[in-house]
C-alpha cells in the first residue's frame, strides 16, 4: 500500500485518455532516492518519454525500506532508479540484495546513482552487487538519463522475451509429458500460442487488446474454441462467429476455404489438418505487422506444431479408447447387477467433480474419472440369486456379496496400467468406512486411499438417487440427511463437506446423465 511519501505517476500527467489508458501498458520506473529535487527532476526529463510506443508510469519512494515495499506489491516494474546513501549509508545496497535474492526478482533492471561515491566505490558494487549500471548524479545529464534507461528497458524487454520463450516451451514439454491427460490437447494449444506470442516478440504489455489468440476445432458447421489468450481466455467453448471481429473471421474462414495457413497484416491464422482428419486452426493477432522474418520463424514453427497435434490427439483417441473399455466392462457388471450403465458414468463424473474440490491434481482426478466404473467389478463372482434378492441377505448371502471387493481388487491389481491399479484400489477400498467399521480391512481414516473415500461418497449418492429393482429411490432431502448422519463414520468428513457445499454441481450431473426410461 503506498504511503504520503510514495506514489505512481502516469509519465504525460493527465493527458493520457481513457481507452488509452486501458489498451496501453507502461513501462514501470521506480524512483528511490530521499531527495524530492531528484524525483522532481527525473520527471520532468522523462514525462515525455517513450519506448516501443508504450509511455512510463513512475513510482517514488524516499528510502530503502520503500525500495523493498515498493518492489514487493508492483515485482513488474522495469527500472529501477536507486539511491545508494539514505537512512543508512548502505540502504540501497540492501535493497538490491533483498530484491535478488529475498524477493528473487531476477528482471528488474537497476540502476544506481548515488551523490557519494566514496562510501559506495563503483568497482566494489559492481562486483558484489547484482545492479545493471551505476551512475554519479553529478554526470548523469538528461540525455544521458535517457540513455541509461532506454538500454535498461531494452534489456528488460529481451529478458521478458526469454521468460516467455520457456513459458511456452515449459508449457508444450508439460502437454508432450501427459499426453494421456483428457485435457492435454488444449493445454498443448495454449503452450504453442504463448511460444508463438515469444517467437513474435509480442510481449504481454504491449497492446492487451491486440496481443490475443485462440484455437479452434471444426465441429459440425462451426468452428469452436477450445483454448485462448488474453481476451479469448475466458471464451472456451464459444464459436469464432460469436467471439471475433468481422474482419478476423473473413480472415479465418478464407484460410479454411483455402487450407491453408495466413500471415497477414498483424495477424497470423495457422492451418493443421491431423492424419485422422481432424481440422485444428491457430489464431494470433499481434501489436505489430509481421516481418519476413516472423513469417519465416512462424513457417519452422509450424511444422513441429503439426507435428504436435498429430501427436497430441493420437493420444487422446487412447484415452477415449481406455475411458469406453472402463465404462464397457464396468457396464457388463452392471448389467449382471441389473443396474444401469449411467450409473457409473455419473458416479465417474462426481468422482472427477469431488477429486478436482479436494485439490487433487488434474492427472488424479482425470485418472479417477476413468478408474470408478470399475468399483464394482468384483459382483461378476457373486450370483445374481444374491445381486438381485429383493429383501434382506441372510448371513451366509452378505459374505459372498463383501467378497466382492477383494474378487475386484485381484482381477485388477497385477496390471501395470495406471488406469487398473487404480481401479484395483476403488475396487477393493470402497466399501471401507471412516470410522473402521468397513470391509474387508477394517481401515479407518485417512488408511484408506483418497479415491476409495471419494468413490464411496459419490457412489452412495447416485446409487440412493435412483430406482434399484428392490428399493424405490429416495428423496433428496433424505439422502441428504442420511449423508450429514453419516460423517465422519460412513464418510470422509472434509469430502461430505466439499460435496454438501457444491451439491448443485453433483446434482447437474445426475440430471444430464438419466437413466433411460423403461419401456
Amino acid at each position: 500500500m503506498m504511503t504520503d511519501q510514495d506514489h505512481l505517476v502516469f509519465a504525460s500527467d493527465n493527458s493520457l485518455n481513457i481507452q488509452e489508458s486501458i489498451e496501453i501498458a507502461l513501462w514501470k520506473v521506480m524512483v528511490i532516492d530521499d531527495d524530492n529535487d531528484v524525483h522532481s527532476l527525473t520527471h520532468m526529463v522523462l514525462r515525455e518519454y517513450q519506448f516501443e510506443g508504450r509511455k512510463l508510469a513512475f513510482i517514488f519512494g524516499h528510502s530503502g525500506q520503500d525500495a523493498k515495499r515498493l518492489m514487493e506489491e508492483h515485482p513488474d516494474t522495469a527500472v529501477l532508479l536507486l539511491d545508494v546513501v539514505m537512512e543508512r549509508e548502505e540502504a540501497g545496497l540492501e535493497a538490491v540484495d533483498y530484491i535478488r535474492h529475498t524477493l528473487g526478482n531476477r528482471f528488474v533492471r537497476i540502476i544506481l546513482r548515488t551523490g557519494q561515491p566514496g562510501r559506495a566505490p563503483e568497482q566494489r558494487v559492481i562486483t558484489q552487487y547484482d545492479i545493471n549500471d551505476y551512475k554519479e548524479k553529478t554526470e548523469l545529464t538528461a540525455q544521458k538519463l535517457m540513455t541509461a534507461v532506454t538500454a535498461a528497458l531494452r534489456a528488460y524487454r529481451d529478458l521478458k522475451i526469454i521468460e516467455q520463450n520457456r513459458r511456452g516451451l515449459e508449457k508444450i514439454i508439460i502437454a508432450t509429458q501427459s499426453l494421456f491427460e483428457i485435457h492435454s490437447l488444449q493445454k498443448l494449444a495454449t503452450g504453442i500460442l504463448i511460444q508463438l506470442v515469444a517467437l513474435l516478440e509480442l510481449e504481454d504489455g504491449a497492446l492487451y487488446v491486440h496481443s490475443a489468440g485462440f484455437a479452434a476445432t471444426h465441429d459440425k458447421d462451426d468452428l469452436t474454441l477450445y483454448a485462448g489468450t488474453g481476451l479469448y481466455e475466458t471464451m472456451i467453448g464459444k464459436t469464432v462467429q460469436e467471439t471475433t471481429q468481422p474482419e478476423i473471421i473473413a480472415l479465418v474462414h478464407r484460410s479454411l476455404q483455402n487450407a491453408e495457413s495466413i500471415c497477414e497484416n498483424n495477424c497470423y491464422v495457422g492451418y493443421f489438418r491431423t492424419r485422422n482428419g481432424s481440422l485444428n486452426l491457430l489464431f494470433l493477432q499481434g501489436n505489430k505487422p509481421l516481418t519476413p522474418l516472423d513469417k519465416k520463424l512462424i513457417g519452422i514453427f509450424s511444422k513441429n506444431v503439426a507435428l504436435a497435434f498429430d501427436n497430441a490427439l493420437t493420444n487422446q483417441e487412447l484415452l477415449e479408447t481406455q475411458q469406453e473399455l472402463t465404462f464397457s466392462l464396468g457396464a457388463a457388471v452392471d448389467s449382471h447387477a441389473q443396474q444401469s450403465e449411467y450409473h457409473l458414468r455419473r458416479v465417474a463424473a462426481s468422482a472427477r467433480l469431488l477429486a478436482r474440490l479436494a485439490g487433487l491434481p488434474e492427472e488424479d482426478a482425470e485418472l479417477i474419472w476413468l478408474a470408478a466404473p470399475l468399483h464394482d467389478l468384483g459382483k461378476i463372482a457373486v450370483p445374481d440369486s444374491i445381486l438381485t434378492k429383493p429383501g434382506r441377505l441372510s448371513p451366509e448371502e452378505w459374505t459372498i456379496m463383501q467378497a466382492h471387493t477383494d474378487v475386484g481388487a485381484r482381477l485388477l491389481k497385477n496390471n501395470k496400467q495406471r488406469v487398473l491399479q487404480a481401479g484395483a484400489i476403488i475396487a477393493g477400498m470402497h466399501h471401507e468406512q471412516w470410522d473402521g467399521k468397513g470391509y474387508p480391512s477394517g481401515l479407518n481414516g485417512e488408511e484408506i486411499p483418497i479415491f476409495a473415500r471419494i468413490t464411496s461418497l459419490v457412489d452412495v449418492f447416485d446409487t440412493l438417487s435412483h430406482d434399484r429393482h428392490y428399493e424405490r429411490s429416495w428423496k433428496i432431502d433424505t439422502i441428504i440427511d442420511f449423508i450429514i448422519q453419516n460423517r465422519a463414520t460412513l464418510f470422509d468428513p472434509r469430502l461430505v463437506d466439499l460435496f454438501l457445499e457444491h451439491l448443485p454441481e453433483f446434482q447437474a450431473i445426475q440430471t444430464s446423465l438419466p437413466n433411460p426410461a423403461t419401456p
